[in-house]
């Protein structure tokens, strides 16, 4: 077979990985919003084995064969096969590392950890769940110690998520901004409230489930190729080519939590929706990292979504939708309501500045959890002295504490500091956006949403996993990753509004 022939077959093979990829992620959709209750373990059963089978794909002797037989060719062959070549033998070397049967085990635990979390977020009862939870620190621990690790266990687990980053670099970085994001709080937190009750009136979730619509609309993601449904805990997943969907929370007395969600998760399926076509197929069609993905959430959800000039043109067709909730207010009086900060127990309602120091609680007990410092079962009380210490106040239950978040049940951990890094990233996009189209800020009050789309479609969307995280950040910035510029926006913004 010669070199034509036998990158042709690489790529049927990467295709093969690619469609039972799609099944998982349309499975756990399926698991996530419409199973029946007591279909959960047959599709737990069910994912393990269909995840399984792309795990053996990608560790098995005919991908070892592809590798051998085309890496030292790398230099001759087109870039996204070269590129697609670098990623499988990056995969390879790590998920070798793992036992197929452990994997499997993994797979299967997790899925049915996801049901357990909900019945224990709703009876907000963490005993429930902390049997699993225990299994799966178990075994991030042994997986670490499978992958490697220079410093830090930890280490291991940052890299699928984040590629490069490892906790020498995350403790300085969010230690300072830890500080700095704290000297803010008390400045704000000494300034004259703003009233943003309204905001907690009745609001029929048919009708925020129409602005939800019209929105995305708006921001460009394309409802033909993609679909809107509700879950306890929202996200965005990609089942395939075409096929990107988001999901959002609709709560009768709190708007923001479906407004501020369907944006966010909108701006993760903009960037799955925007990737080149060529490389469809390829496994490359997809975010590089998670803090990358994260950076596009952020800057939809906050930098656009809570700015004054998205309200000016965005807040007339919300009153149309409410028109008796929001009558008796106006498009700056609701900006102000959209951007009050304050200390919060839920991370996913959290204001733009406190929301960073939710980050770094779980961050600090994940690593905790790693090194073996903590154990599981510590964490309610632990949980409660770290939202003491980082942000004055302590959850009264474990739903609106330790249990608040799906992501320890799928075993996502290393991920949650991908958020911060994401808004950091955000900010540094944005200072470059400004700087190639100055009147951004006008084409968003002039509802024009396509013109920052577009920028980031050629900036960062296309390359899909082209290109690494520093390297995307690099090429449309200039810059090397730093807080300096979310600093700089965070402090703009809240001394104008609290008058500080």
């Amino acid at each position: 077979m010669d070199t034509e022939e036998r990158v042709g077959a690489f790529r049927a093979y990467l295709k093969r990985i690619d469609h039972y990829n799609s099944a998982v992620a349309l499975l756990h959709w399926d698991k996530r919003t419409y199973i029946p209750r007591k279909g959960v373990d047959a599709r737990s059963e069910a994912l393990g084995m269909l995840a399984s089978e792309a795990h053996r794909l990608t560790v098995s002797d005919e991908m070892k064969g592809f590798l051998e037989d085309l890496l030292p060719l790398s230099a001759d062959l087109d870039p996204i096969t070269a590129r697609a070549l670098e990623q499988r033998k990056k995969d390879f070397d790590r998920s070798v590392k793992i036992p197929v049967e452990r994997h499997e085990e993994f797979m299967v635990l997790t899925s049915k950890a996801e049901a357990v979390w909900e019945e224990a977020r709703a009876q907000s009862d963490f005993s429930l769940f902390a049997p699993y939870l225990s299994r799966i620190v178990d075994m991030m621990r042994e997986f670490a110690d499978y992958w490697g690790y220079e410093r830090h266990p930890y280490d291991a687990l940052l890299d699928p998520y984040e590629p490069g980053m490892t906790v020498a670099i995350l403790d300085p970085l969010f230690g300072d901004f830890r500080v700095r994001t704290t000297e803010l709080l008390r400045r704000i937190e000494a300034a004259a409230p703003i009233d943003s009750a309204f905001l907690h009136r009745r609001f029929d979730p048919h009708k925020q489930r129409r602005f939800s619509e019209y929105i995305l609309r708006e921001m460009g993601y394309d409802l033909e190729a993609g679909r809107l449904d509700e879950t306890a805990h929202p996200f965005e997943t990609t089942i395939a080519f075409g096929d990107v969907r988001v999901t959002t929370r609709f709560v009768s007395d709190f708007l923001n939590s479906a407004v501020f969600g369907t944006i966010h998760e909108g701006g993760h399926a903009l960037y799955e929706q925007n990737i080149a076509d060529d490389l469809r197929g390829t496994l490359l069609h997809r975010g590089i990292s998670m803090g990358i993905h994260e950076s596009q959430s952020r800057f939809w959800e906050n930098i656009v979504g809570r700015s004054s000039e998205f309200w000016e043109r965005y807040f007339a067709p919300l009153q149309e939708i409410f028109p008796d909730e929001l009558g008796d207010v106006d498009a700056q009086r609701f900006y102000r309501a959209v951007n009050v900060v304050g200390p919060s127990h839920i991370r996913v309602e959290a204001d733009e500045l406190t929301y960073n120091l939710h980050i770094m609680i779980r961050y600090e007990i994940e690593k905790g959890l790693l090194q073996g410092d903590i154990q599981v079962r510590e964490l309610p009380g632990l949980w409660r002295e770290k939202m003491r210490e980082y942000l004055g106040i302590e959850p009264e239950n474990d739903t609106v504490g330790v249990l608040q978040d799906v992501h320890w049940s799928g075993g996502d951990f290393g991920y949650f500091p991908s958020y911060a890094l994401g808004n950091m990233y955000a900010a540094q996009f944005t200072r470059a956006l400004e700087r190639d189209q100055p009147a951004w800020r006008e084409a968003v009050r002039s509802g024009r949403l396509a013109e920052p789309k577009e920028w980031f479609v050629t900036h960062v969307h296309r390359h899909g996993s082209m290109l690494d995280p520093a390297d995307v950040l690099r090429a449309a910035t200039g810059e090397e990753l730093s807080s300096s510029a979310l600093m700089e926006y965070l402090t703009t913004k809240y001394t104008a509004l609290y008058a500080l």
